[in-house]
């Protein structure tokens, strides 16, 4: 048995502070719960300067304080007041500081859209596993649609849009309207019905669905399956135009493209004719000036051509080569003419610079012969003899030497050659006595 001192301890060991109370209790709560929905009529609605949202949900019995913050506020499609019955979805949570329990809210719909956001998603889910949103499905816009097929309201905005965007860009193109209602238990079955029309007649080249904003239920005939499934098996390319730029629908997904409204699809289908004109009028002037200079350049060729074809005449050719020939000769006669003196001039100078040369080396050699010539004469030569006492005679008429007495006639004049003068005398008498006889 545990003493009453005992039982306090046990109890004192699991005292809690304030905020570790509050602590647990969120943590707890968070754990317990999840993710939840909740619907209810807003009240106490507040929206300070954060861009936070704060209300209450209540009924007929209770109310519950709800926190959606800024990132998703951003994302509702509706702007909630007081007295608004909604869903909010989000988890159960407790502000530890005060330690109010309440709701962190991530999504906010009217009453009856939570079923419709639940219809959605698992739609999207089974039709994006079947494929049916791959790319490789989707089908290219032509650039310039003649014929366009439009399926929506025929006295909606969005109607009126589309036209008057299309009046604007591309007037060129004709407009085949298909109206069906848009919204309501009739409108799926109508949209179906327009698209397999539309195809087939197949005179469009392009089909734009869709209509302007609303609530959820308002969009849902562009959720339905029946649609989505019609707007894939379309032959002709498919452009999804359903409610605001932030609106999403499950024909946005499977169509061939998507646009965020009505205006901005028939935006994307269509070309801008001022911008076609500014680009066609660039392209004629740049046409004008290729077509100029090719002209030009053709006329110089062909100018070309024929100045060749006048320079290829066999009487062009002959004159040309009677001309080359001519030129040629008289090119040889000045050069001729200029270059036979030079030719000479360089001979002569050449011929004075050889003998020149010729006269340095021949001349000692000549010299030293002469003087081996010279004292080999003087060897041999009368010179010396006659130094010795010996002398020559020569018959004065006709100068020839006398070497005999015989011939020699009396009164013959004669020429006695000394060493160092001559003697003239006449023969008195002869004798052929020599030098040796006695």
């Amino acid at each position: 048995m545990q003493s009453d001192d005992q039982k306090l301890n046990n109890e004192l060991g699991n005292i809690y502070t304030p905020s570790e109370l509050n602590h647990e209790a969120r943590l707890r709560l968070e754990a317990g719960f999840g993710r939840v929905w909740v619907e209810g009529e807003v009240s106490n609605i507040s929206r300070p300067a954060s861009g936070h949202i704060y209300f209450s949900l209540k009924d007929e019995k209770a109310q519950i304080n709800c926190a959606l913050f800024r990132s998703n506020a951003n994302r509702v499609n509706f702007k909630p007041e007081n007295g608004m019955l909604v869903q909010a979805r989000g988890r159960v949570s407790l502000f530890e500081a005060r330690g109010n329990y309440q709701l962190i809210a991530d999504s906010l719909v009217r009453s009856g859209e939570g079923l419709l956001r639940a219809k959605f998603e698992l739609l999207k889910n089974n039709l994006a596993s079947e494929g049916l949103f791959s790319d490789t499905h989707k089908k290219p816009l032509p650039a310039f649609p003649m014929r366009i097929a439009v399926v929506t309201s025929p006295s909606g905005a969005a109607l009126r849009d589309i036209l008057n965007v299309l009046q604007r860009r591309w007037p060129l193109a004709t407009i085949r309207i298909y109206g069906v209602p848009v919204q309501g238990v009739e409108a799926a079955p109508a949209i179906v019905d327009a698209l397999a029309a539309a195809n087939q007649h197949n005179w469009a080249q392009v089909i734009v669905t869709g209509r302007g904003g609303g609530s959820l239920e308002d969009l849902w005939a562009f959720n339905e399956e029946a649609v989505a499934r019609e707007i894939y098996a379309s032959d002709i390319p498919v452009v999804s135009a359903v409610g605001h730029e932030i609106d999403f629908s499950i024909s946005d997904f499977v169509a061939d493209l998507r646009a965020p409204t009505p205006s901005a699809a028939a935006e994307l289908i269509s070309p801008d004719q001022d911008a076609l004109k500014q680009n066609l009028s660039l392209l004629r002037n740049r046409l004008q000036q290729r077509s100029v200079h090719m002209l030009q350049q053709f006329s110089q060729k062909l100018d070309h051509l024929a100045h060749r074809l006048h320079q290829q005449h066999p009487g062009q050719r002959l004159a040309q080569h009677r001309k080359m020939l001519q030129q040629a000769r008289h090119r040889l006669l000045l050069a001729g003419a200029r270059i036979v003196p030079q030719r000479q001039q360089y001979l002569q100078e050449l011929g004075s610079r050889r003998l020149l040369q010729a006269g340095k080396r021949i001349v000692p050699e000549r010299r030293l012969k002469l003087d081996n010539l010279k004292r080999t004469l003087n060897a041999v030569g009368p010179l010396p003899t006659l130094a010795r006492g010996y002398a020559i005679v020569r018959d004065a008429e006709s100068g020839k030497a006398v070497s005999s007495v015989e011939g020699i006639k009396t009164n013959q004049a004669l020429i006695t050659q000394l060493h160092d003068g001559q003697v003239h005398s006449a023969v008195s008498k002869t004798n052929k006595k020599t030098l040796n006889s006695k």
